[in-house]
């Protein structure tokens, strides 16, 4: 048998085109559909259960009392933020310092106001008189009103994390980053402005907008003392109407909205400070 009819079945093998088979994922198919099922007959019990009373809510959804409420808990949240931040970068500077006495107090900062609970430390301060009738000769009865309470009170616990985001964004700077800025004899304003921060940031960002949100809901607690932010202006209405569920709903669908623009809006953040880095999205 010649060469050329031993060729032949080969190159005829070669050019015979190669079969696809796409890989069947019939549990994941099988998955997803149950998924859809389920979620489709939760969101219809949910809109078609009349004991949500939705005319309830479309009425007092905009009404003057819930706006105040609302607009009270976004400036408290922003307030909170704000100052946390503010002290939770003195906190984390002490905690990075090579002073042991800021390292120390610091340190013991953050472990007091992260073990203590965000409800017990606004009933002290609300209930500050009763400690210290006097601080300095001023008396302190009455002395705070429940928003500053709550501004109090929130920025010290606020703090305590906001130390360690701040703490673990610097340390996740590579330290040779650093030291090439001192070899180019940059200042060391410039070094952390220009090389430290941005760097941080990348690291900062994602629990910082975390921390944001988680703020943005519990400021809620304040309603304890009185403070008409957005939770407690419908409890004001329904201990009136008894329209409980209907007026909870409203200060659901406020706080779904209000989160739903923030997580927006961290995700633009997060992206303008991941350029140049090797993340994808």
């Amino acid at each position: 048998m010649s060469s050329d009819t031993l060729a032949k079945p080969a190159a005829a093998a070669e050019a015979a085109p190669v079969r696809i088979v796409a890989q069947r994922r019939l549990g994941q198919w099988t998955a997803a559909a149950v998924v859809l099922v389920l979620l489709g007959l939760a969101v219809n019990s949910v809109v078609r259960n009349d004991a949500f009373q939705w005319d309830v809510v479309a009425d007092y959804f905009t009404s003057a009392s819930v706006l105040r409420g609302l607009w009270l808990t976004l400036w408290l949240t922003a307030v909170v933020m704000v100052l946390g931040f503010a002290l939770g970068t003195l906190l984390a500077a002490g905690r990075l310092s090579a002073n042991p006495v800021l390292r120390s107090v610091s340190w013991g900062y953050v472990w007091l106001f992260r073990s203590m609970p965000i409800l017990v430390q606004l009933l002290l301060w609300f209930n500050i008189g009763a400690l210290y009738p006097q601080i300095l000769g001023v008396k302190t009865v009455n002395l705070l009103g429940p928003v500053t309470v709550a501004i109090v009170g929130l920025t010290l616990h606020e703090a305590a994390y906001a130390a360690e985001v701040v703490r673990g964004g610097i340390l996740s700077v590579d330290r040779g980053q650093i030291e090439a800025a001192q070899a180019l004899g940059l200042s060391r304003w410039r070094r952390w402005w220009r090389i430290v921060l941005p760097q941080a940031m990348r690291s900062i960002v994602p629990p910082a907008g975390n921390m944001l949100i988680g703020t943005l809901k519990g400021t809620s607690i304040v309603s304890v003392i009185a403070v008409q932010d957005l939770l407690y202006s419908v409890q004001l209405v329904y201990h009136r109407t008894y329209q409980v569920i209907p007026l909870l709903m409203v200060a659901t669908v406020w706080y779904v909205v209000v989160t739903s623009v923030l997580s927006v809006g961290q995700y633009y953040v997060e992206k303008y400070y991941a350029r140049g880095s090797e993340r994808t999205r």
